[in-house]
């Protein structure tokens, strides 16, 4: 392991918090599970941004979350095919039985937050 990289031995875990209800869970169990808990919020270029954002903080500062990171990774945005970073595609209603992918969907989203979740673990020493 590179030297600059810490290495922890309380248990530390990155939460991904967009602000919604499942990331607020997560927390709970979270927090709950680990000595502490770090929280990252990721910009996508998402018309629920500065919603999210404010709900992240207030999130954040309810379990007194001390190590924060906001990135932004906008370029989802400009990629598009998604209502959710373009206006002009509408947002289709909830359809629980439709086997069809949502206008919401965010091409690879989860993967990209994946991945800097991963990186920033690796920097803090969170297991």
């Amino acid at each position: 392991m590179d030297s600059k990289l810490k290495v922890n031995s309380e248990k530390l875990a990155i939460c991904l918090v967009s602000g919604g209800m499942d990331s607020c869970v997560t927390a709970a169990i979270a927090t709950q599970e680990n000595d502490e808990i770090a929280f990252l919020h990721v910009s996508y270029g998402q018309r629920t941004e500065d919603r999210e954002r404010r709900a992240f903080e207030e999130i954040a500062d309810f379990y007194a979350v001390k190590k924060r990171l906001a990135v932004s990774i906008e370029h989802l945005a400009k990629i598009g095919g998604s209502s959710l970073t373009d206006e002009t595609i509408e947002i289709d209603a909830a359809d629980l039985e439709s086997k069809a992918i949502p206008t919401s969907y965010v091409p690879f989203r989860n993967a990209h937050l994946l991945a800097i979740a991963a990186s920033w673990a690796e920097v803090t020493g969170a297991n």
